[in-house]
């Protein structure tokens, strides 16, 4: 075997860099390295496996067409690393970069700088990501330079058959000995390339209608938003790709408004992610260090009521109840579930972004964390905004039906009551106040930041992560 194409979260078959150029030689094992560790690391969780696995299946099923398959080691980077000296010593490895956790990036590191030093592995860019002397002046040209470039075709096809030896394990044999929850994780999307063209296309042509305002509603998000980013987040179709398709469907649609709308956030999801890339550290310290003193103590009951969707707050609680059922929810309603936890519950955002991470399908470590900082006014150069439950109840679902058909033990009582939360023994009891929580954070938060200190290290953090794009940016 000449080449290995190793993948992590690239589970598909055009404009993939690292299978493209690692199959020419037409002689390569595809690999996916199955670490239980990580499955089980910072904001990892089975809803996401479940997900990768339908992506993996799919993939599989279109690599035996191309005489090649999906082999799965189990183990971590170290161990496929001895693997691989003592039985492939002349295999060139090839891989696609990844901006992910920290168990992730430290276990891969070493296997990658091992290899580099025996020149015998390839990285190559996906997303469009600097990867090498990031540089936030020259990041949107070479953002969109990445995207520009012509799409990678399919892999070349192997011509020799592989003989599957363990430790690696072909994948159907793979999934029939992995113990997993089954349906109790599984979101209510499905993984894989077919999946994700089929949802791209309908967007493009007809689910884009409104886009731009249907988004904020939790309602009539989850058929007019592209529900593309579980599909972007573990690769089963490119983000260049789907750059490029819009890109031609904005010269002929008549949702340009929409599209355009939709093309900004493949923007920052690039933006957001780089962030965590220039600065590892970002998972677990604020962007703005001196936020880490803001919130000291942690009170787990709270945490706990949060997370379950037990809070008291109807419009709040289905909105969790529905992320814990399915995996997704816009994302307004994610800025107004994280900014109740950080202003309104003030507990420190390290312990509950990982717990939130677990029940999105589509958790992509670069955005979630950094969102995650920005709903708790932590970054130092995003101003403080802290969103009222009550409000959105009201804008986002006015007649109440949504939050009725989310928690059906409330369906008879007056609209006016669930908007305000004035249920008294028919629900769980409100366990603060939002008004004078809000009030307190507000004043703490808008406290920390008229310190000259913070201000001139909000400087510095705006110069290594800020857009240039013109913004309101206030130290």
């Amino acid at each position: 075997m000449k080449d290995i194409v190793l993948i992590h979260r690239n589970a598909r078959m055009l404009d993939n860099p690292a299978l493209f150029h690692g199959s020419k030689n037409q002689d390569y094992g595809v690999i996916f390295l199955y670490d239980q560790n990580y499955w089980q690391a910072n904001g990892k969780s089975e809803i996401q496996l479940n997900f990768l696995l339908d992506c993996l299946e799919d993939f599989d099923g279109k690599l035996k067409e191309k005489n090649s398959q999906v082999c799965v080691f189990s183990g971590n980077h170290f161990d496929l690393q001895k693997w691989i000296e003592i039985h492939f010593p002349e295999t060139i490895i090839h891989v696609n970069h990844s901006t992910d956790i920290g168990y992730f990036r430290n276990d891969f590191n070493n296997f990658r700088d091992f290899f580099l030093k025996k020149e015998k592995i390839k990285l190559y860019s996906d997303f469009g990501i600097q990867v090498q002397a990031p540089n936030r002046d020259k990041w949107a040209r070479d953002w969109e330079d990445q995207m520009s470039k012509p799409l990678l075709k399919e892999p070349y096809a192997n011509q020799n058959i592989k003989k599957i030896d363990k430790p690696l394990e072909p994948l159907n044999l793979f999934l029939k000995d992995l113990q997993l929850s089954d349906k109790k994780y599984s979101s209510f999307q499905s993984g894989g390339s077919d999946q994700a063209y089929s949802l791209l296309d309908s967007f493009l042509k007809e689910r884009c209608a409104g886009y731009s305002f249907k988004m904020s509603s939790p309602h009539e998000a989850e058929h007019s938003c592209s529900r593309l980013s579980p599909h972007i987040a573990f690769g089963s179709v490119s983000l260049r790709e789907i750059y490029q398709k819009l890109l031609a469907e904005l010269e002929i649609t008549g949702y340009k408004k929409d599209l355009y709308s939709f093309k900004k956030r493949l923007y920052w999801h690039c933006h957001f992610i780089q962030k965590l890339e220039t600065e590892p550290e970002l998972e677990f310290c604020s962007m703005h260090p001196m936020s880490d003193e803001l919130r000291r103590d942690v009170n787990s009951e709270l945490i706990e009521r949060w997370i379950l969707g037990e809070t008291g707050f109807p419009f709040l609680d289905a909105c969790i109840q529905y992320l814990r059922k399915g995996g997704w929810i816009n994302f307004r309603m994610r800025a107004m579930i994280m900014s109740f936890a950080s202003y309104n519950l003030w507990q420190p955002w390290q312990k509950t972004s990982p717990l939130l991470a677990e029940l999105f399908v589509d958790y992509e470590p670069g955005i979630h964390i950094c969102q995650v900082q920005m709903q708790s006014g932590v970054t130092g150069i995003n101003l403080p905004r802290i969103y009222s439950v009550l409000k959105q109840s009201k804008d986002q679902d006015p007649n109440a039906d949504w939050i009725k058909a989310q928690i059906p033990k409330i369906s008879n009582i007056c609209t006016d009551k669930i908007h305000n939360a004035e249920l008294r023994d028919l629900y769980f009891e409100k366990i603060v106040d939002p008004a004078l929580t809000a009030k307190k954070a507000r004043e703490t938060i808008w406290a920390s930041r008229s310190n000259i200190e913070f201000k001139k290290i909000a400087k510095e953090v705006y110069l290594k992560h800020g857009s240039r794009k013109k913004q309101n940016v206030r130290f």
